[in-house]
């Protein structure tokens, strides 16, 4: 009997330091009061960047010539603009860049609308995900659960709570810590990602370990061998 009692508290010590918990993989937990959250994101430009810019007016033939199929942002942040000539447009947020043209376009165009599209936004997933690899969006409004999603989420042995993402900004890299578990990420200036980020999903230690432990079916399966194997040597 005393080997009974044995093989069940070691059998259940195993499986209590076994599981893992829920708060690790869970994402967005906490309080999900959205009702503050500003979805206004607006990318800042960077050189080589695809645009897309798309004059309209009441004189369609007057807005032609300055329709073309894309800009090429150059690697001093300019784009070569008809009629107007070169314009630095790096560092400018989509906003901003609409406004300058507004203003520059005014003596060629009567009350000219215009639409910006980043044609090339993409981002890098890399580490315990599904799918590594670089990512593209037809799209510049790219939330960080959008590139997740696009990779196939992430690995159960995926640190949820340390994701790393490396954003340039102006020429510096910048590297932050984002923990997706929390609900109030969605609050975070990396909830939208700016193009050309970098996501690296960093793995738990405990990734080797937690593999080679079977399911919880198989624990359910050997514990009741066990039991009947330890009833039948203590008779």
């Amino acid at each position: 009997m005393k080997n009974y009692f044995f093989y069940i508290s070691i059998l259940f010590l195993f499986l209590f330091s076994s599981c893992v918990s829920k708060k690790k993989f869970v994402y967005l937990q906490g309080s999900q009061d959205f009702s503050n959250v500003s979805t206004n994101y607006d990318p800042i430009i960077q050189n080589d960047d695809l645009l897309s810019i798309v004059v309209t007016t009441q004189e369609v033939e007057a807005a032609a010539p300055f329709n073309l199929p894309s800009y090429l942002v150059d690697n001093e942040g300019k784009i070569d603009f008809p009629v107007i000539g070169n314009i630095q447009v790096s560092g400018y947020s989509i906003k901003e860049l609409k406004s300058m043209l507004k203003q520059k376009l005014a003596t060629h165009l009567i009350d000219p609308v215009i639409n910006i599209k980043i044609l090339n936004f993409k981002v890098t997933v890399l580490g315990d995900v599904a799918g590594p690899g670089i990512k593209s969006f037809d799209n510049h409004r790219v939330t960080l659960f959008d590139a997740i999603g696009a990779s196939g989420d992430l690995t159960i042995f995926a640190k949820r709570n340390n994701v790393l993402i490396v954003r340039d900004i102006q020429g510096l890299k910048t590297f932050n810590r984002i923990d997706i578990t929390k609900a109030d990420f969605v609050n975070s200036p990396f909830y939208y990602l700016d193009q050309n980020d970098l996501v690296y999903v960093e793995q738990r230690k405990s990734k080797i370990n937690s593999a080679a432990l079977p399911t919880i079916s198989l624990y359910a399966s050997l514990f009741g061998l066990l039991l009947t194997s330890t009833i039948l040597l203590t008779r």
